[in-house]
């Protein structure tokens, strides 16, 4: 598996050498903006309206708008100054309940792979097993890219896997959300039914069932376009009438039911029970 970081979990007194691999990638479809009368890929330009002129590289430098069309250079030489040295360490500050950490703090996934000998595969082994039967997950920090990164350990399967964290102050402020679900109030049938709504909607966790339908369909229309199909425009939508909120909910009761009746699968018949051995019946 393919590395972008070597280093080590540093657990107590203990040192776990690590790699970190990244876990996910978006298999979106990309693409180019093109003049449409050639067909040209259009290229950016770094323009400068002061002096009317396109800028080199060398020219560019870094600015923090501290207000509204003023700013501070910022050089290399500036953040070189306060850049973190790149570190080899991922240092685990505390144990935390896994449950407890709200998935609002998940930024990017990452595999921690175990060292290549076989020898220093105990210690992760010992650490992801830990941390499984308490349940707990490691709170650390490390530096990459030059930058410090909040970070939490958890196991995943067989392996550790490390959630780089969002920092308090990222999150951004929901007060105003609160209030105004605070001051609102349902009522008791509605909220029976919405949990039936639900209920009804229970099933398994299994994420290779959940398509991307668009990516689906964007690539079946690329397709049909190289072969020079013609793509027939979708009808209007019709806008969804304003129903009452109780008649909504048993609606939704009775479809997600009949949804649900024909997909569940039979239920497998009981095994007869074995019978007993005559040295068993006869004591």
């Amino acid at each position: 598996m393919r590395t972008i970081w070597n280093g080590s979990v540093s657990f107590g007194l203990v040192n776990i050498p690590v790699g970190l691999s990244v876990a996910t990638q978006r298999s979106d479809v990309a693409f180019r903006t093109l003049h449409r009368e050639c067909g040209t890929p259009i290229k950016q330009k770094r323009w400068c309206p002061t002096h009317d002129r396109e800028v080199p590289s060398e020219e560019l430098v870094k600015g923090w708008e501290f207000s509204k069309g003023q700013y501070v250079i910022v050089d290399e030489a500036d953040l070189e100054a306060i850049a973190l040295q790149r570190s080899h360490s991922i240092e685990i500050l505390r144990f935390v309940e896994l449950g407890d950490v709200d998935p609002i703090y998940f930024d990017r996934t990452y595999y921690l792979a175990p060292s290549d000998q076989e020898a220093q595969r105990r210690p992760y082994v010992l650490l992801l097993e830990a941390m499984r039967d308490t349940g707990m997950a490691a709170v650390g920090k490390f530096v990459l890219w030059g930058k410090e990164n909040l970070c939490l350990l958890r196991p995943l399967g067989d392996s550790l896997a490390l959630q780089t964290l969002f920092y308090a102050d990222d999150i951004r402020a929901r007060a105003e959300i609160d209030d105004a679900v605070g001051g609102t109030e349902v009522k008791g049938p509605e909220l029976e039914l919405a949990k039936q709504v639900i209920q009804s909607l229970v099933g398994e966790w299994e994420p290779a069932e959940f398509e991307n339908e668009y990516r689906r369909d964007l690539r079946a229309m690329l397709e049909a376009k190289l072969a020079g199909e013609e793509i027939a425009q979708p009808e209007p939508v019709p806008e969804a009438p304003v129903i009452d909120l109780m008649d909504a909910l048993r609606r939704s009761v009775d479809e997600a039911k009949q949804k649900k009746a024909p997909a569940e699968k039979p239920k497998k018949a009981k095994a007869p029970p074995r019978p007993r051995s005559r040295a068993k019946s006869a004591s």
